[in-house]
């Protein structure tokens, strides 16, 4: 049995200024074995792809896999160059028994609103209708009809922040290699509810989302249910598919996966009232983390959340630290210009910057801080732990380490990182657990790493491209209606 494994990733923010070309794919762009050297001992779901080839016994053939930090729409280019190296290697594959294939399930390109479901049809087109392709997506999907009608069977990441990525790659590769043994049938069926389910409300740990995903946990393994997914949906997405989704694969019986996936899906329409949002504004949160005595107090500036395509570079949690005059808070701020000028002034010098506010015009003005630089740092860290994204090695570029009065931290980084590890902290020296306020930029993924040490968390409502509210934003592509919108 021969296995094709590949996947082309990313999370499209269509409010985003930056848009993704072939550069931002390129740090993490693997063909052939390469996939299988870099990629086998993450936590990626690409990783269980590779260990259900002697978990469930086939032969491996790797394709391509490429993946870049969420951010604007992918460029044309970059969109036609990755999926014409995906294709062409599965043109060139040997006989082929069916493939393994990781999408994002949020990707927007230039020409296609559905890139995801653009890259299924064409990967589904070369492998003929009847070899099985079984695709996995992640939490933050927008799955539409065109995903699930081009692939044999879909598994949707069932956590988030998402620690689940191997075990959802091995699921895939025991539904496949299951369905070409002909042990089973799948059939899948998909449903949506008219809703947005905002990021807030997306931690799956919590209610209402908990019982829900439990539900969808319970059903796997019973009455021929093979698999049965939650897809949250990713809101900064303004296309046609946006949504929560459930998809739900069934062993040779259609009506009962249609039957599940509508039951789930109304589980969530009915949770509309349990998902609306009430949460200080920065000031506020600035306010409560400094009065606050559960220590450290953990700032989530959700309307600049990296992982959700954000710049980093927001400046409304950093202006009311300064303007609030808190003590040992820790504050990471994209800025390659201001990383660069502390470089140059050396380590120990004292330093006059205007930081932050660079990239757009949405996230705050810079704010100037005046500090010595304590450290400086080439920005590569490693991650052992299972993490939300699942990589396990990490480079957020040349990095400054600016001390400023009251020993408060701001961290200046060159390249886009979402705080997804505390090792990002503690490769700079920075012991987190020891501060009085952490921020980090971000909604959900950073629970993983910060929640074990955090003493309270203070989410804010602050605006940005990933604000939290959806009425912060105007929607033109959505299908109506859709909750809450009017």
């Amino acid at each position: 049995m021969r296995i094709a494994i590949g996947g082309i990733l990313h999370e499209s923010n269509t409010f985003a200024t930056t848009p993704t070309d072939l550069a931002a794919f390129s740090a993490r762009h693997d063909t052939g074995a390469r996939i299988l050297e870099n990629w086998g001992r993450t936590h990626h779901e690409m990783a269980g792809f590779i260990q259900g080839a002697e978990t469930f016994g086939y032969e491996i053939y790797p394709t391509m896999m490429a993946t870049a930090t969420p951010a604007g729409p992918v460029t044309a280019d970059a969109f036609e160059t990755l999926t014409t190296e995906l294709i062409d290697a599965l043109r060139q594959a040997p006989p082929l028994d069916g493939m393994l294939l990781a999408v994002h399930g949020a990707m927007v390109s230039d020409e296609f609103p559905d890139a995801d479901g653009e890259i299924i049809r064409r990967v589904r087109e070369v492998l003929g209708p009847e070899l099985p392709l079984v695709v996995t997506h992640d939490f933050h999907a927008n799955i539409s009809p065109a995903m699930v009608e081009n692939a044999t069977a879909t598994v949707v990441y069932k956590t988030n922040p998402h620690v689940d990525q191997r075990q959802r790659g091995l699921q895939a590769a025991e539904l496949i290699a299951s369905t070409v043994r002909g042990e089973v049938k799948p059939v899948q069926a998909l449903a949506r509810p008219p809703m947005i389910w905002n990021i807030l409300h997306q931690y799956t740990r919590a209610e209402p989302l908990r019982s829900i995903m439990e539900d969808a946990m319970a059903l796997e393994g019973q009455n021929g249910i093979l698999a049965a997914s939650v897809a949250a949906g990713y809101p900064y997405a303004d296309v046609h598919e946006m949504s929560p989704a459930v998809v739900v694969v069934a062993d040779g019986d259609p009506q009962r996966a249609q039957e599940e996936a509508a039951r789930l899906a109304l589980r969530l329409w009915k949770c509309r009232e349990q998902i609306e949002i009430h949460l200080p504004d920065a000031a506020e949160a600035v306010k409560r983390a400094i009065s606050s005595y559960r220590l450290p107090a953990v700032i989530v500036e959700m309307g600049d959340n990296i992982g959700g395509g954000s710049p980093g570079d927001s400046t409304a949690i950093l202006a009311e630290l300064v303007r609030q005059r808190a003590t040992r808070a820790v504050s990471v701020i994209y800025d390659p210009e201001a990383a660069q000028a502390c470089a140059r002034a050396g380590i120990g010098a004292e330093v006059s910057l205007s930081v932050g506010g660079k990239t757009d015009d949405q996230h705050g003005a810079p704010v100037p801080i005046t500090g010595r630089i304590r450290t400086l740092n080439d920005g590569r860290f490693e991650e052992t732990e299972a993490r939300h994204g699942g990589a396990t090695h990490w480079n957020q570029g040349l990095t400054a380490v600016v001390e400023l009065p009251g020993e408060t931290l701001v961290v200046l980084n060159s390249e886009r990182t979402a705080p997804m590890s505390v090792h990002q902290l503690t490769s700079l020296g920075i012991r987190p657990e020891r501060q009085k306020i952490l921020v980090v930029k971000a909604a959900i993924a950073y629970r993983a790493a910060y929640e074990p040490i955090a003493g309270e968390i203070i989410e804010a409502d602050t605006p940005g491209i990933t604000a939290v509210n959806p009425l912060r934003f105007e929607y033109h592509r959505v299908r109506r209606p859709l909750w809450p919108l009017s």
